[in-house]
């Protein structure tokens, strides 16, 4: 026996779930179908599709048969299962690689906001930096037939990039770029950034300088450690480089390595400022006051930075610049994409419909209480 539920249950319980849910419910709760009406009216579905979406001119005495059989079996078409059809589920998706980084937290939440005021809703993917979990997400965000995402990868893995190119779900990378990937993006100039962060170190009078970069891999891990190892080159000073995983843990870590070995550095460049967090707390842990007998620089500038003691010197990410460029270029694709009322295509021939553009944000320097001149004792060195 059928249980006894509203169709306005049932509706929310479609638009709470997805695509699948309708046919789900449909099933369960024998809710009649376009085929049922055409059975009873005499036609074929596709003139009931016609009828209802109007889009072709249908005889009067045909409308009227299938009208008075939508009204005899109670049918109603649902609007999620015609948009999503369309590709017009108004969702997108939001892949971020750790949600626990308040970098990527912050920037999740703008989105969210952005596109919300959009009219848009957003399924936001944690990868945790695992390519596999970056896969099943991406197939999740296809087969939820969103019209867009936006993408901060794990990495460059091929299988992705090739899952990428297949698609026409309009994508935006974000803050890590993929090379010869034809997506529009909007990325921080990392090296450039990293160049004036090692720059403002070296002005200090600082000669001896950790740099703690991320993973390997990663775009803006290379970037930002490049620019470190441009301005060490023109100093003609050595470099000392570790690879952290942008978490906290790793920087304290990665700190307390390079003490243990007898080198003590004067300044640390960390390429996030969760690890040059990690390096605070280290510097605490060895007696080491900051910033007289230590320099901590930090990048993307996340809210903790200003509260931390002492307050973070960073490269600041404009955030709020970031978001508003990637929102606007996902959306101009998706507008793009309805307009030329594509079928599912090959991504790679999008960018022939449009140019892809390519946005890079300078960093800005934020001075505070963690960096300061070098010690008698790096003089001393010298």
């Amino acid at each position: 026996m059928t249980p006894p539920v509203s169709r306005d249950t049932i509706e929310e319980i479609v638009c709470a779930n997805d695509f699948l849910s309708f046919f789900i419910v449909r099933e369960f709760f024998e809710m009649a179908t376009i085929k049922d009406v055409a059975n009873r009216a005499g036609v074929s579905p596709t003139t009931v599709s016609h009828i209802i979406n109007k889009t072709r001119h249908v005889s009067d005495e045909l409308t009227s048969r299938v009208m008075a059989a939508i009204e005899d079996l109670d049918y109603r078409p649902y609007g999620l299962a015609r948009s999503l059809r369309r590709r017009q589920s108004r969702t997108v998706g939001v892949l971020v690689p750790d949600n626990t980084n308040p970098y990527f937290a912050e920037v999740a939440r703008l989105l969210e906001d952005r596109f919300f005021d959009q009219g848009y809703n957003v399924i936001i993917c944690n990868t945790e930096q695992n390519p596999q979990k970056e896969l099943a997400y991406l197939q999740l965000l296809i087969d939820k037939a969103v019209e867009g995402a936006i993408f901060v990868s794990t990495g460059n893995d091929p299988e992705a990039i090739e899952m990428l190119r297949r698609q026409r779900m309009a994508c935006v990378l974000v803050d890590r770029d993929i090379p010869d990937l034809p997506l529009d993006r909007v990325v921080t100039d990392n090296q450039k950034g990293a160049e004036v962060a090692t720059d403002y170190l070296l002005g200090q009078g600082h000669r001896r300088i950790l740099c703690i970069a991320g993973p390997q891999g990663i775009a803006s891990t290379e970037d930002r450690l490049r620019g470190y190892q441009r301005a060490m080159e023109r100093a003609d000073l050595p470099q000392l480089i570790s690879h952290g995983d942008f978490r906290i843990q790793s920087g304290l870590q990665k700190f307390l390595d390079q003490c243990d070995t007898g080198d003590l550095p004067s300044a640390v460049f960390a390429s996030n400022d969760l690890m040059a967090l990690g390096v605070l707390h280290g510097a605490a842990k060895r007696g080491m006051r900051v910033p007289h007998d230590l320099s901590v620089i930090g990048f993307d500038d996340i809210h903790l930075a200003e509260y931390a003691v002492p307050a973070l010197t960073t490269l600041r990410q404009e955030k709020s610049q970031i978001v508003e460029a990637a929102t606007t270029l996902l959306l101009e694709r998706i507008a793009s994409l309805h307009r030329h009322d594509h079928t599912p295509e090959i991504q790679a021939d999008l960018p022939s419909q449009s140019p892809v553009h390519h946005r890079v944000l300078a960093p800005t320097l934020i001075i505070r209480e963690s960096s300061g001149p070098a010690s008698q004792r790096e003089h001393d060195y010298l």
